[in-house]
């Protein structure tokens, strides 16, 4: 029997409803309270409690670093007396903008040319708006018509250095009148003020934007941005400079900017100190250096003298207007000279060089002793004479007997007839003569190397190497040239060094046998006055080459030693029978040579006269010249270079005097100084023309 269904009171479930909703809208309140209260809570610790700390985090993952480039390390000669060293001075800059009117422009040249000279130092060159406009680089200079686009937009160009207190006092007073420029305190390169030694080695230096540019083959540059390289900074570009980059720029330092998300400051700089770069001690000595230097200038001035003009010898070398020299320690390498000249003041690359003077310098801005440098000619005339390098003529006929005697071609005793000529080839129809004729007759290879035979070079050892050899003589020949430094680089690593052109092997025009012929007595080798003198200390070696070196200690900036390069590098070692070397020194010490009388040193030297063609035709005798000293303990070894010098006796000889004596005045041939404070005295007293 199913139970009667019972119906709740109506209002009671009404009653009942109310209630439940009540409670829910109770819960869904207290929730949202607590949530609320969560919240504010968790704000407030974000900002009383976690606030500070919040905010250095921000500061630590926002902020802007501004390079401060180091201070550059200073270069010192062997003793210490500085060759270029960096000076702070303040420079003016300008920025190219989007939008800078060309009058404006104009007008700010116009007006920071009357700033410049009315407060500018007195000694310094004189600005123009003409001037000022170019070093502006906008495009465009004070003639209207002639408008180009900017070689480069992001890096401001510097218009003047070394400010004075009174432009930069106008300046800062007057910024708001002055737009687009801007003072920066930067280093600058500064060198020896009265004469400034071993320009083209020490080299230069140039602003790293351009060092980057791919045309300058520059290529330890390509990847420094990376490492904080400015592009307003200076680098080195070659020599020196360049080549101890690394070692003398130091590391940069930073100013450090806390940004917000605009990227606009909010808080106070941090600075990191750079660290500034290591100081060079070269092996070079300034004062031998600068007496090198003079020697040259002095004897170019004297080839073109009264005296020289009515000597049939000397007259041969009047249209000289050019010298090398390298002077190298025989025991240690250490080059303690190294000039070539001309020269130029190494000054005029900072602040950017006026096209004008780049044109000017431009033939000798090589360093001629180690790749080729011009004579200072008008360009139209460089053409016809000869560069820095040239055949090394009658110097290699030492080297030429050592390659007889040991290839068995001939010995010390054996004997060879000189008539004046010599006759080779099919059918004997090329023919040869000494340089002036000469008929020497019955000479051994000693009387050979005394009398500059070329016909007993050719005869008993270039011709008699290709009749035994045939075409292997070329490889033969270059072996024993490589080994004393010939055809190869001297491992010095000096950035542009030229191997010389050994044309016995590569001139394919001539046969073998004539460039073999040619070769024994210098007339088929070019190589550099650097090389000339590693070949030099490699035969007062006794067949020991030894590396040249131009560094001998690397020191912090605040005098710390690095590294020190005490000992010398043999490269190779080649030996022959003393018998052999006596032969060649006995006829070394006889040769026939001018400026060395009452030299207090017995010297053991080879002059060479070298012939070669140039533009226009033209054969020109140029002046080489090699020598040890002492001979029996040699202690240094030289090498003279003179284009168009004529007789290397005359043209070339009488420099190396003047190093020698130097060089025996500030260290001692024999190792005892002869009078450090008179030829201080005596250099001081020269100066450069």
């Amino acid at each position: 029997m199913k139970k009667p269904i019972v119906m709740d009171d109506p209002q009671k479930q009404e009653s009942n409803k109310r209630r439940s909703f009540t409670f829910r809208i109770n819960i869904f309140f207290f929730f949202t309270f607590f949530l609320f209260s969560v919240l504010i809570v968790r704000l407030a610790m974000l900002q009383f409690v976690e606030g500070k700390e919040l905010k250095a985090q921000e500061a630590d993952t926002n902020k802007a670093n501004t390079p401060i480039p180091p201070i550059r390390g200073n270069i010192y000669d062997r003793a210490g007396a500085p060759i270029a060293y960096t000076t702070s001075t303040q420079s003016l800059y300008f920025r190219i903008e989007q939008e800078q009117p060309k009058d404006d422009v104009i007008a700010l040249a116009k007006r920071l040319e009357e700033i410049f000279t009315k407060y500018g130092k007195p000694t310094q060159k004189k600005l123009t708006a003409l001037d000022i406009i170019k070093e502006m680089d906008v495009g465009y200079d004070l003639d209207k018509n002639k408008t180009a686009a900017p070689s480069y937009f992001a890096v401001p160009r510097r218009i003047k250095s070394d400010l004075s207190e009174q432009e930069m006092a106008f300046i800062y007073e007057h910024r708001d009148e002055l737009k687009w420029i801007e003072i920066t305190e930067e280093s600058i390169r500064t060198y020896d003020q009265e004469n400034t030694p071993a320009v083209q080695l020490v080299g230069y230096m140039r602003p790293f934007s351009r060092a980057r540019e791919p045309k300058y083959g520059l290529d330890f540059y390509k990847d420094k941005k990376a490492e904080g390289y400015l592009d307003t900074e200076d680098v080195g570009y070659d020599g020196i400079e360049y080549m101890y980059q690394g070692e003398l720029r130091g590391k940069n330092g930073y100013k450090t900017y806390p940004v917000n998300a605009a990227q606009k400051i909010i808080g106070k700089v941090e600075i990191t100190k750079p660290i500034k770069g290591n100081n060079l001690f070269l092996t070079i000595d300034k004062n031998v250096q600068l007496t090198t230097e003079q020697a040259i200038m002095d004897q170019l001035a004297w080839l073109k003298g009264p005296e020289a003009r009515n000597n049939p010898y000397a007259n041969k070398g009047r249209n000289a207007v050019a010298g090398y020299a390298v002077a190298m320690e025989v025991d240690t390498g250490n080059v303690v000279a190294m000039a070539s000249m001309p020269d130029y003041d190494p000054t005029v690359w900072f602040g950017g060089i006026p096209q004008d003077e780049y044109n000017r310098i431009q033939p000798f801005i090589n360093n001629g002793t180690i790749t080729t440098a011009y004579p200072d000619y008008p360009q139209d005339e460089i053409s016809k004479h000869p560069t820095s390098i040239v055949y090394v003529g009658s110097t290699i006929k030492p080297l030429s007997v050592l390659v007889g005697f040991n290839e068995g071609l001939l010995t010390p005793t054996s004997r060879y007839q000189d008539t004046g000529s010599f006759s080779y080839g099919k059918d004997n129809n090329a023919k040869l003569s000494n340089s002036d004729g000469t008929a020497w007759g019955s000479i051994n290879a000693t009387e050979a190397i005394w009398h500059s035979s070329n016909t007993f070079m050719s005869a008993m050892i270039g011709n008699a190497l290709y009749m035994r050899s045939g075409n292997k003589a070329v490889d033969i020949w270059e072996s024993y040239l490589n080994k004393f430094g010939l055809g190869v680089t001297t491992g010095s690593g000096l950035p542009k060094e030229y191997k010389g052109l050994s044309e016995f092997k590569e001139n394919t025009k001539e046969t073998v046998q004539s460039r073999m012929v040619f070769a024994s007595w210098g007339q088929n080798e070019k190589y550099t006055t650097l090389q000339l003198a590693q070949y030099a200390a490699t035969l007062a070696n006794k067949g020991k080459r030894i590396k040249p070196q131009f560094v001998s200690k690397i020191e912090t900036y605040e005098g710390q030693t690095v590294k020190e390069f005490n000992q010398p590098e043999v490269l190779e070692e080649t030996t022959f029978p003393n018998a052999y070397w006596d032969a060649v020194f006995k006829g070394m010490k006889m040769v026939g040579i001018q400026g060395f009388d009452g030299f207090p040193y017995e010297i053991a030297r080879k002059t060479g006269t070298s012939t070669q063609r140039v533009g226009g035709g033209k054969e020109v005798d140029n002046a080489v010249f090699i020598a040890f000293a002492p001979a029996d303990k040699p202690k240094l070894a030289v090498a003279v270079v003179v284009p168009e010098g004529g007789y290397g006796s005359w043209g070339a000889a009488p420099i190396a005097r003047k190093i020698f004596d130097a060089y025996d005045q500030y260290y001692g041939l024999d190792g005892v100084p002869k009078g450090k404070a008179g030829a201080q005295a005596q250099t001081q007293s020269t100066k450069k023309p």
